[in-house]
């Protein structure tokens, strides 16, 4: 971020949006406890939990994940079990959202992104993520990352903000060649590999991110969290280590990047009141 007041400013703010967010996430954890729906703490909530005991002090955003059969059941349930200020963000219910990933945003607030796009009208409220997860193929690791990384970047490239160049053409080809490559050689060779051993999140629709031991997820354990328990895998040693390998050091002060450009916790705060005038 260059500029150094906008840095200021969301310096200043975070707290106040952490716990915004964690109000949400705390409705979340009622609504799923109530229907008996699994989550539990994901990325760098949960590293939080474990190192920082609550959010990473610089992390602008709360990452859980749910088994894909589980957040079906959610999003069914949500939409009457959310307060009106709380919006539940999918394809579905919000076209201009592209990605598998579900968030739970909130309407009184905003937050920016480097890689939002202000010509598409989709909610920009403070948020939770929640990733799907499903059973991954045990085939080697080196394979799985190869392949994903392939159709990842197609994918990116495929589905970004495209004009009318040669340029643009090209990269329609040749990574429209790619994604198909890639996504053929998926499909000949998942079949040979059993999915009992690992789970995984879904970085795009029907692709793996990165791969857990399902033992090292289930049964859920419980965690601290800002001062109170929520949902976390079983063994979040493992867990982190397969995120972050050595997760308990904590990186220099340059390295300590939040995701918005831009936040605000409260925008009725900034409304003048005129019901009495």
């Amino acid at each position: 971020m260059s500029n150094p007041n906008l840095s200021a400013y969301v310096a200043d703010h975070l707290r106040a949006c952490q716990l915004k967010q964690l109000s949400i996430l705390e409705e979340v954890d009622r609504i799923c406890k109530k229907h008996g729906i699994g989550y539990w703490l994901d990325g760098g909530s949960l590293l939080g939990a474990v190192r920082h005991g609550g959010f990473i002090p610089w992390d602008d955003d709360i990452d859980i994940g749910m088994t894909k059969s589980d957040l079906e059941r959610f999003e069914k349930i949500a939409p009457a079990e959310l307060p009106e200020t709380l919006f539940l963000q999918t394809r579905r219910s919000d076209p201009a959202h592209k990605s598998s990933v579900v968030k739970i945003r909130d309407r009184n607030s905003l937050y920016i992104e480097d890689a939002d796009f202000f010509k598409s009208d989709y909610e920009k409220g403070l948020f939770i993520d929640i990733f799907p997860f499903v059973s991954c193929p045990s085939m080697p690791k080196s394979w799985v990352k190869r392949l994903g990384h392939g159709v990842s970047i197609a994918h990116l490239i495929l589905h970004r903000a495209h004009y009318y160049s040669l340029r643009s053409f090209a990269e329609f080809f040749y990574f429209g060649g790619k994604y198909l490559l890639y996504r053929g050689l998926w499909g000949i060779l998942k079949p040979f590999f059993p999915k009992r051993t690992y789970i995984s999140n879904i970085v795009i629709q029907n692709w793996y991110g990165t791969r857990h031991r399902k033992d090292s997820v289930f049964p859920l354990s419980e965690i601290m969290f800002e001062g109170r328990n929520f949902n976390a895998p079983a063994d979040p040693d493992a867990y982190l280590r397969d995120l972050y390998r050595d997760y308990m050091t904590i990186p220099p002060e340059g390295k300590r990047k939040i995701h918005a450009v831009y936040l605000h916790p409260d925008l009725k705060q900034d409304i003048p009141d005129t019901s009495a005038e």
